[in-house]
């Protein structure tokens, strides 16, 4: 595992893509705020047709508009624009428990290099039927190509030491998610898969759970063969 000074919330960035959230980013960036007493950076890149880049500008969020072109070109670029040395990748949509966050740096302070939180552990009791029985699957295929466990491939909180995300490069799109965790495993770094709660959405989904589960399916299966070629 790697060694470094001990980080604290001044040392953090909380990166998201953000696209018509403005029923939930208000307070998502509030609970940010609560769990690091105010003290981490938050970058949203947004491609939204609403009002949610006001509402994170007034919650003290970086913003970067763009035209909308996917989940991971948002996130991609929400990591390059981070500042600083711990990166923390969240949902804006309410279901990832940010009081959850100094777990997260306490676990990168003991040495991991990636902290990735696992929605499955638990249950997922509030996730829907159809979409927990894909992540299963996401799961077990990574594990096969891996050769070793992993329980939950697409989450969306995790934590990284800036250095995994500067040595990689990101390729996905729909199935970023998926290459955050899957690149970093095939590469050898630390990484902790962190029991985590799963609450219910705030707002609407845009995603279509067929067609966005076969793109991710098809993201683990091209970068697992990429890393083993590597």
């Amino acid at each position: 595992m790697s060694t470094s000074k001990p980080y604290d919330f001044e040392d953090v960035s909380v990166v998201m893509g953000t696209y018509n959230e403005a029923a939930a980013v208000g307070t998502v960036l509030d609970s940010i705020d609560e769990a690091t007493d105010g003290a981490a950076e938050i970058v949203c890149v947004d491609g939204s047709s609403d009002c949610t880049p006001e509402i994170a500008r007034e919650h003290g969020a970086h913003v970067i508009e763009q035209e909308p072109r996917g989940y991971g070109v948002a996130v991609a670029r929400a990591l390059r624009a981070a500042s600083r040395p711990v990166i923390v990748t969240t949902d804006c949509d309410g279901t990832y428990p940010m009081d959850a966050l100094p777990e997260f740096l306490d676990a990168i302070n003991r040495g991991y290099d990636v902290v990735s939180g696992d929605r499955l552990y638990h249950g997922a009791a509030t996730m829907p039927a159809f979409n927990r029985f894909g992540n299963h699957a996401f799961a077990a295929l990574a594990s096969v190509l891996l050769g070793e466990r992993v329980h939950d491939t697409t989450t969306g909180m995790r934590a990284y030491r800036r250095e995994v995300i500067e040595n990689i490069d990101w390729t996905e799109n729909t199935g970023l998610s998926a290459e955050l965790l899957v690149r970093p495993l095939a590469r050898g770094y630390a990484v902790r898969e962190h029991p985590i709660d799963y609450g219910e959405r705030l707002g609407e989904t845009t995603l279509d759970p067929l067609s966005g589960g076969a793109a991710i399916a098809r993201s683990i299966l091209t970068v697992c063969l990429e890393e083993r070629r590597r």
